[in-house]
């Protein structure tokens, strides 16, 4: 929810990673299987608001969420509708860039998606960024990428977990096990290091997701229960 890794393998497949920062306290359903609307979905669930922060759909489709768009924002006392919601609303869409420019965002609190799309043979990727007042919706190139969450991290930590993760690139390859090991790096302020760990909020879960040509696997690690799940989509 708060750092993500993208790493393509090949042409067409790929590994995304998710730390999820939050309160250890916060209720989480470890991942399973749904079936909503008739579309099969694979996903942790945020026992509070029903929603994920990541999964993948039978639409050939993987949404994962951070917090906050480009800057810390002040958090309104209500919001229509949860982040964790929309993602499993573009999970289920089947065409989810028109359901995106249809989307009505107003009252939702500012969120980054990354989305990842592998239709037809051909994978796609994708950031939506809101900003409370804007929807920002642009096609990347498919290239190693990061993300931190801007509730967390300010821009000077984002630049330096950006070149933790370019001199991780130039010392490793593009394996799960490797980028598993760089999202429990502990490097440098533990406040701010990949594996996080402050006073009211930490790394509480580790989600990797694989695509190898038409299998999908997911990995969860639940970092404060010492558990671990495993599926294939």
């Amino acid at each position: 929810m708060c750092t993500v890794t993208f790493l393509p393998t090949s042409k067409n497949n790929f590994i995304l990673t998710s730390n999820r920062d939050e309160q250890r306290t916060r209720e989480t359903v470890a991942p399973k299987k749904y079936v909503e609307d008739g579309i099969e979905m694979l996903f942790p669930k945020d026992k509070l608001a029903g929603g994920t922060w990541i999964g993948i759909s039978a639409n050939k489709r993987l949404v994962c969420v951070l917090n906050g768009a480009f800057k810390k924002h002040i958090r309104k006392n209500t919001y229509t509708k949860s982040r964790g919601v929309i993602a499993k609303e573009i999970l289920k869409s089947l065409n989810f860039e028109t359901f995106i420019s249809e989307m009505d965002l107003q009252k939702i609190e500012p969120f980054t998606m990354v989305i990842v799309d592998w239709n037809h043979n051909n994978l796609r990727l994708f950031e939506l960024i809101w900003d409370d007042q804007k929807k920002h919706f642009n096609t990347l190139t498919i290239e190693p990428k990061i993300w931190s969450s801007s509730t967390l991290y300010s821009e000077e930590a984002k630049a330096t977990r950006k070149n933790w993760f370019e001199d991780w690139k130039n010392t490793n390859n593009n394996s799960k096990e490797a980028i598993l090991n760089f999202h429990h790096s502990e490097i440098g302020d533990k406040e701010q290091s990949i594996l996080m760990k402050r006073s009211y909020v930490e790394t509480v879960s580790i989600t990797s997701v694989e695509k190898t040509n038409t299998a999908v696997k997911m990995d969860y690690e639940d970092v404060v229960n010492g558990d671990y799940f495993s599926h294939k989509f």
